[in-house]
């Protein structure tokens, strides 16, 4: 539908209340597809094969603390509901409204590349 997923992230977490991909940090030995997979049966209850991922784009941004490398993917089939597991609202949004909603910096790049990717469609 060229909706994007966004989920909030839930409150007692850091950036909590912020919106970003659902996603997660990769495991020692885990490639980022086997992550990804991983954290979207953990966090969305949805079964999602690695081959079902498209590299689209990266970030990379440094935190105080930290700095992160955050791959993006695209993903159009999966198995199961959506059903957010950790008590974070979910929002599909068009890409021309991602930065209606507040979000970690790191992804803010991210929302601008979508959404000209989209504009670039049409």
């Amino acid at each position: 539908t060229g909706r994007i997923l966004l989920a909030q992230r839930p409150e007692g977490k850091q950036l909590a209340g912020l919106w970003e991909f659902p996603g997660g940090k990769i495991d020692p030995g885990e490639t980022p597809e086997a992550a990804l997979v991983r954290e979207l049966a953990e966090e969305l209850s949805i079964t999602v094969k690695e081959e079902e991922l498209k590299p689209l784009t990266f970030a990379s941004f440094t935190y105080p603390d930290f700095h992160l490398l955050m791959p993006l993917y695209g993903c159009e089939s999966w198995t199961g509901t959506i059903l957010p597991r950790e008590g974070q609202a979910i929002a599909w949004v068009e890409p021309a409204r991602l930065r209606d909603y507040p979000a970690p910096p790191a992804d803010l790049p991210l929302f601008d590349w979508l959404r000209e990717q989209a504009f670039a469609e049409r």
